[in-house]
C-alpha cells in the first residue's frame, strides 16, 4: 500500500493487513492467509455450484436474495428464516469455510475474490458464475457509508479521501480496476455470466428471467412475481435474515447505521465534486484503456458537461 490506512482514520484504530499474491485482507479472525490459500488451491467445487462474485458493495446481497428465491421457486420460507450468509457463505472467510458442511447441492456460495486468486478447480469444472458490477462511483460512495459500520473496512473523514483509497486500491479485496479487468476475462464462457446493479434496476423482472436462463431454472408466472416482489429494497429491508440486523458486533457497529441505506443508482451525484469526477475520470480511463467491454457509466457526463465516469 502507498499509505498506511491508519493515516485516513477518523473513528476506527488503523487496520491492519496482509498481502495474499497482491490482494489486500486485513489481519483478524474474518480472514487469514490459510483461508485465501485453501480457497485457491484446495477447495473443491461442484460441478452444480453456483457461485455469487462481486466486488464488495455492486449487489451482492441484492444477488444472493434473487438466487435463493430462484432456487426456492419463489417460496419465502428460507429467506425469512434463515440468515442469508448462511443460505450462501462467503467461502475465503473463516466463518464462511466453517458453514460450507452444512449445505446441500446444489449450492449458492458467495465470493468478493479477485479472479487470479479464486478456487482453481472452478476452471475445470461445470460450475456458474454469477458476477454483478455496479457504477464504481457508487461503489465509492456505498463503502463510504458502508465504513462507517463494517468492522473490516478503514474509514475515512470524506468522500475525497474514500475515492483516494480506492482509485489506489489500498482496501479490503484490492483495485476495483483490476477486480473487473479480471473476471471479466470470463466473458464469452458459457459458465459465466455477468450483469450490473443498474440493469437489475431498470429490468427487475427480465433480469431475474435471464438468470434463471442462465441456470436452466423455470419458474412459473407466480414463482417470478414471488421473486421480484421479495427481492425489491423494501421487501428486504424489513427483513431481517436479509438485512444483516442479527449480524454480530464483531462484524457490523449496528450502533452506526444500518447496511441497507438507500438501494438506488446515482447516489454519487449526491457526494462528488465536479472536480472529484474529473479526476476520477482520469483515472478510470487510464486503467481501463482499450478495455473491450462498454458498460451503460462509460458516457456518464455532469450537467455542466464535464465528463465523469
Amino acid at each position: 500500500m502507498q499509505r498506511d490506512a491508519g493515516d485516513v482514520s477518523s473513528s476506527k484504530p488503523s487496520l491492519e493487513f496482509f498481502h495474499y499474491k497482491g490482494v489486500p485482507f486485513t489481519k483478524d479472525s474474518i480472514f487469514t492467509e490459510e483461508n485465501i490459500r485453501f480457497v485457491e488451491s484446495e477447495f473443491q467445487v461442484q460441478d452444480d455450484d453456483v457461485y455469487n462474485v462481486t466486488y464488495p458493495k455492486s449487489g451482492t446481497t441484492w444477488m444472493l436474495e434473487i438466487l435463493s428465491l430462484i432456487y426456492s421457486n419463489g417460496d419465502t420460507a428460507r429467506t425469512r428464516t434463515v440468515p442469508n450468509w448462511l443460505r450462501s457463505p462467503w467461502i475465503e472467510t473463516t466463518n464462511g469455510q466453517e458453514q460450507l458442511k452444512d449445505l446441500t447441492p446444489p449450492r449458492v456460495l458467495t465470493s468478493h475474490l479477485p479472479y487470479h486468486i479464486f478456487a482453481k478447480s472452478f476452471f475445470t469444472s461445470k460450475a456458474k458464475i454469477i458476477y454483478t458490477l455496479r457504477n464504481p462511483k457508487d461503489v465509492v460512495v456505498s463503502l463510504y457509508h458502508f465504513s462507517k459500520i463494517s468492522r473490516f473496512f478503514q474509514d475515512a473523514r470524506s468522500v475525497d479521501e474514500y475515492l483516494d483509497i480506492f482509485l489506489r486500491g489500498d482496501l479490503l479485496y484490492g483495485s476495483w480496476f483490476d477486480h473487473v479487468r479480471g473476471w471479466m476475462q470470463m466473458k464469452g464462457r458459457s459458465n459465466f455470466f455477468f450483469i450490473t446493479y443498474e440493469e437489475l434496476q431498470q429490468d427487475l423482472r427480465g433480469s431475474v428471467v435471464r438468470i434463471c436462463d442462465f441456470l436452466g431454472r423455470e419458474l412459473d408466472e407466480a414463482a417470478l412475481d414471488s421473486v421480484v416482489e421479495n427481492v425489491a429494497f423494501k421487501a428486504m429491508n424489513d427483513n431481517k435474515m436479509a438485512n444483516y440486523t442479527y449480524l454480530s458486533d464483531e462484524f457490523l457497529d449496528h450502533s452506526k447505521g444500518s447496511f441497507m441505506r438507500k438501494g438506488i443508482s446515482g447516489d454519487w451525484k449526491n457526494h462528488f465534486t465536479i472536480a472529484q469526477c474529473d479526476h476520477f475520470h482520469r483515472v478510470y480511463r487510464e486503467k481501463m484503456r482499450n478495455f473491450p467491454v462498454k458498460f451503460s457509466w462509460d458516457e456518464d457526463w455532469t450537467e455542466e458537461g464535464a465528463p465523469v465516469l
